[in-house]
């Protein structure tokens, strides 16, 4: 794109709606949000091990302040629509894609979800409506409905004006995304050019990370570890299952980077074809698309990988009209310094670019926006 019509765009990026927040309130198990005595905010607990930490803190006193309070403070960055918009113009970011954020709509029940999902995505519907042309969105489906009302869910997204894609995290319908009964509803994505957005969610089983993680290690481990290796496993899952070969127009955007997916891919294929199993049942034989074909065909990466060492992997995986500029936003914030200012995890990604792709190069250009502005359709106003 020309210097004067390039934007900043941010594709992962994300925002928990006023009637989202009170579903969350009203819980007494996870996912919920928590009031503590004495905590300037609420917390969002959504992780099995903070669970554990919770019910410890709940079972020694309930009012009682902890040093270490489960979860994650839920500020007006959450659910602001003019703090959202501060925090884009404190960045220079000119458009943002913006999505619930785990846990989705996993967790309600199944006569809800349908009315629960339209209900959020008309939330931001108008939300974007408000400020034309800075805002975008991932809708969020309905996966606990019954299939009648899940492939409707898909029809209306599409129907509204500043839908440009369906934000998924990896547990699916409750099977993974490998799931046959999630085929119907790939399809009709596809058919509704509809892009996935998948994230993260529920990280690898607390024991992974040993008896001292909890205590001691903060949200390092499950962060940093557990949720790119759950889209890697994920995505890997899609791939032996065929899923992208039965839905060969799907088109999925990677949240992180692809988790660990351009750094394992060559030991993915590697497995495949030294696989007795898979080279018997002809999954493994001459015509099969690689790893590396489908990620270079059918997938996207964000940028949100804060190196130049993970970019460049990235790019190198999936090619750099392939990649997209995110921030992550509202997590990750400033602990040290004012949240209305400058946040380094947002500085750190738009330098990875720069140190990997060079200064106001076009192809660093396409990274920070140009690649969203054509892939999901950001100059059309429906």
């Amino acid at each position: 794109m020309s210097s004067s019509t390039y934007r900043v765009v941010d594709i992962h990026t994300h925002m928990y709606p006023p009637a989202y927040t009170q579903l969350l309130e009203n819980r007494n198990s996870i996912p919920l949000i928590r009031k503590f005595a004495g905590a300037k905010e609420p917390r969002l607990i959504i992780l099995p091990a903070e669970a554990e930490s919770l019910e410890k803190i709940t079972s020694e006193d309930p009012d009682k302040t902890s040093s270490h309070l489960p979860g994650r403070p839920v500020t007006t960055h959450y659910s602001s629509l003019s703090q959202k918009i501060h925090f884009m113009d404190s960045h220079q970011i000119d458009i943002s894609v913006i999505s619930l954020a785990n846990p989705w709509l996993d967790f309600v029940a199944s006569e809800d979800a349908g009315e629960t999902a339209k209900s959020i995505n008309q939330e931001f519907s108008d939300m974007c409506a408000t400020v034309p042309g800075r805002l975008f969105f991932f809708a969020t489906l309905p996966l606990t409905a019954p299939p009648e009302t899940l492939l409707a869910a898909v029809g209306h997204v599409r129907s509204l004006k500043y839908c440009r894609g369906v934000i998924l995290g990896t547990s699916g319908l409750g099977k993974g995304l490998d799931d046959p009964a999630l085929v119907p509803v790939f399809h009709a994505l596809a058919a509704n050019k509809l892009t996935i957005f998948l994230h993260p969610h529920y990280g690898l089983p607390s024991e992974v990370w040993g008896p001292r993680a909890t205590e001691e290690y903060g949200h390092v481990l499950p962060l940093a570890l557990g949720f790119p290796m759950e889209t890697t496993i994920a995505v890997a899952r899609m791939y032996l299952a065929g899923v992208f070969d039965q839905v060969p127009e799907l088109r999925l955007i990677l949240a992180h980077s692809g988790g660990t997916l351009p750094f394992l891919a060559g030991r993915i294929e590697s497995c495949i074809v030294h696989d007795g199993h898979l080279v018997r049942e002809g999954k493994a034989g001459p015509g099969r698309r690689t790893i590396w074909q489908v990620l270079r065909e059918q997938i996207y990466l964000d940028a949100v990988v804060y190196s130049e060492v993970g970019l460049k992997a990235a790019i190198d995986a999936s090619g750099v009209d392939r990649l997209m500029f995110g921030t992550d936003h509202p997590f990750f914030p400033p602990l040290n310094s004012d949240e209305q200012g400058e946040w380094e995890s947002v500085t750190w990604n738009a330098e990875a670019v720069r140190k990997a792709l060079g200064d106001a190069t076009d192809r660093g250009r396409a990274v920070m926006g140009g690649n969203a502005v054509e892939v999901l359709r950001l100059h059309e106003d429906s």
